[in-house]
C-alpha cells in the first residue's frame, strides 16, 4: 500500500490522538468490512501494525478510519510518518503487517 499523513484528534474509534502519538487510520475498505454497526467497538480499533522501512520500522495503532485510502494504505499520525519518510514526499510505498 500507500502510507500519508494527517492530523488526528478524536478518531472513528473514539479517542483522541495527537500529531505526535504513533497512530493511524485504517482504509475503510478493511475498517468497514468487519461489519460493525459502532465503529468505537470496531475489531481494528487498538490493533498493532508495523510499518517496515530499511531493516527499521515503526509500530502504529489504529485509531481512525480513512474513507479515501486503498485497501492496503494507513493514513498516518505526522510523527509515525516522519519517522520512515519526508513529509515533502506526501505519499510513499509502503509494506506493513499485523502485530497481534
Amino acid at each position: 500500500g500507500e502510507a500519508t499523513f494527517y492530523a488526528p484528534g478524536l478518531g472513528s474509534c473514539g479517542t483522541d490522538a495527537t500529531d505526535n502519538d504513533f497512530v493511524a487510520a485504517l482504509s475503510k475498505v478493511l475498517f468497514d468490512a468487519t461489519g460493525s454497526a459502532n465503529s468505537n467497538n470496531n475489531p481494528y480499533c487498538g490493533r498493532k501494525a508495523f510499518r517496515q522501512e530499511g531493516g527499521g520500522g515503526v509500530t502504529i495503532t489504529i485509531v481512525d478510519r480513512c474513507p479515501v485510502c486503498k485497501k492496503y494504505d494507513l493514513d498516518l499520525s505526522p510523527a509515525a510518518y516522519n519517522a520512515i519518510g519526508d513529509a515533502d514526499a506526501g505519499r510513499i510505498p509502503i509494506k506493513w503487517s499485523w502485530l497481534d
